[in-house]
């Protein structure tokens, strides 16, 4: 269970000391030990202050200390505020307020309402007759104890915690979706403008130009500099799919570079040898979340008279030698798939640019070539970012560096715990960059194995990425030698990524620090 809805009883419990107050207040410190989310039902604001004030007002006149209903209203509304302070508000919703039919239509929203949450939501609550009715929604706090007690709390661990990070961003997020909602310009939107310029500032270049995800990003990044059959790019085969896809896609060759271990990005020394006469750009991708070395590629791409496209899908928000990603060279892209440091609930991504040309082409490119209402100068594409992703990246962005910080705080105990193991190679940081930790991936001999154990303490793991494009089905017409990649080839065989979020905390982390040190784990190594 990681919902629990209380009921209107429970809150009196909790704010008026009464038979029934000590379980409530156990029931819900068990919750909370076990990262469950605790919610109110907005609907019964009015309800839950009249209730409290009155059993304030009634214990008071029992007890010879009568207080005024005004008094009883002022002290229900303090102690519902700090009740509720770090709750969850559980909006009503228009299809469940058809509910005069029921005998208690307030009983009857809530139980419709845990409809829209996950199945094994609960109501909490001292009702019998909805614990009657309804057996399979609700529990009492007594139960919810002897449960704890049944089965001691572990803390969950997720691979990446969307949910932590919505709770803790939810009345912006709703104000925002809402705000859509009701002015109904889906199709860009006044928030894709909001959220052009805020991006602009943050990465400090002249033009942002956000589009329908990081694959696309990179399809009208090459659209916009002319790139199409017989062109050759030159990239890393070190990545996901998409960089080397949307190469090939156009009918240009993808030209793979091998990788620089310690960092995993392009290795630049060994560009230079790649460039032909067909070269048209280098993709460099910035693998994990750390920039590759730009310095050193602009500079070969200048000699050579070549554009460079940052693949950024993992990087935003990192820096190299104090520029942002995306910045670094005449074209970054980024992605805000919602595994992505700064993610949206859908696909999104986004493209940055000091080049006034280029930032107009782009524009135009992600509207079907358009630049104005039925007006197309150039061959485009359907790449625009829904008005909705945007007002969600924005609720996200205002704790954007926060979570940054968090994501290298978590990866500091990561390293500092594992230092020293022997069947594990943490991640390196070159001196001249930040790294945002997109992913945590270590190396390690005996990969399989060593997942398997963790599997079986409830750790997950995942392989970024098992297979260099150069093996891969798609590109084999390529003929790209596989003794070129020697790097590829080792990294992609010895790559784990460990649980990395902003909301990881120092005991989970412990959890898979105990698990990957722990003597059984010697059975993992070569």
């Amino acid at each position: 269970m990681r919902d629990l809805l209380l009921d209107i009883n429970i809150i009196v419990d909790l704010c008026v000391e009464r038979a029934g107050s000590a379980n409530s207040r156990i029931a819900l410190a068990v919750a909370k030990e076990r990262d469950v989310r605790l919610w109110t039902y907005a609907g019964s604001v009015q309800t839950m202050e009249y209730v409290v004030a009155a059993e304030l007002h009634e214990r008071a006149r029992g007890n010879d200390r009568a207080i005024s209903a005004s008094a009883a209203r002022r002290q229900a509304r303090v102690l519902l505020g700090k009740l509720t302070t770090g709750m969850q508000w559980l909006a009503a919703l228009a299809s469940e307020c058809d509910v005069f039919a029921e005998d208690d239509p307030e009983d009857a929203q809530l139980i419709r309402s845990l409809e829209r949450m996950p199945g094994t939501s609960r109501l909490l609550t001292r009702d019998k007759r909805l614990l009657a009715q309804h057996p399979e929604k609700t529990t009492t706090p007594e139960s919810l104890i002897q449960q704890a007690l049944k089965n001691p709390a572990e803390p969950a661990i997720d691979f990446i915690d969307l949910k932590a990070q919505q709770a803790s961003i939810r009345p912006q997020l709703e104000r925002n979706i809402h705000r859509v909602l009701h002015h109904g310009q889906y199709i860009m939107g006044p928030e894709i403008q909001e959220l052009e310029e805020r991006l602009a500032d943050y990465v400090e270049v002249e033009h942002c130009i956000t589009c329908a995800s990081g694959t696309d990003s990179l399809l009208i990044a090459m659209l916009a500099l002319g790139i199409g059959p017989g062109d050759e790019i030159i990239t890393t085969p070190f990545t996901f799919i998409a960089t080397g896809e949307m190469i090939a896609l156009l009918g240009a060759r993808p030209v793979f570079v091998d990788i620089d271990p310690p960092t995993y990005n392009i290795d630049p020394t060994k560009i230079e040898a790649a460039i032909t006469p067909n070269t048209r750009a280098i993709i460099p991708v910035s693998l994990y979340g750390q920039p590759a070395d730009f310095d050193e590629i602009n500079a070969i791409a200048q000699r050579h008279g070549l554009p460079v496209i940052e693949d950024g899908a993992q990087s935003f928000g990192a820096t190299y030698k104090a520029r942002k990603s995306g910045a670094l060279s005449a074209i970054g892209s980024t992605s805000f798939f919602p595994s992505k440091p700064l993610g949206g609930y859908g696909d999104g991504g986004a493209l940055f640019t000091n080049d006034d040309a280029l930032a107009k082409a782009m524009r135009e490119i992600r509207v079907h070539g358009q630049d104005r209402r039925y007006n197309h100068p150039r061959i485009g594409i359907n790449g625009r970012l829904d008005t909705l992703q945007a007002a969600v990246i924005l609720a996200k962005l205002d704790r954007f560096d926060d979570e940054i910080a968090a994501r290298q705080q978590v990866a500091a105990r990561y390293n500092q715990w594992l230092a020293g193991s022997e069947i594990l190679t943490t991640p390196y940081k070159a001196p001249d960059r930040t790294h945002v930790y997109a992913q945590y991936s270590i190396e390690v001999d005996n990969r399989e194995a060593l997942q398997a154990v963790l599997k079986a303490q409830n750790i997950p793991t995942a392989v970024h990425y098992p297979l260099g494009l150069h093996r891969q089905p798609a590109f084999n017409a390529l003929g790209q030698a596989e003794a070129r990649f020697p790097h590829t080839n080792s990294a992609a065989q010895r790559i784990m990524s460990l649980p990395m979020h902003p909301y990881l905390t120092a005991r989970q982390q412990q959890q898979v620090v105990d698990a990957l040190v722990n003597p059984n784990m010697a059975n993992c190594a070569p």
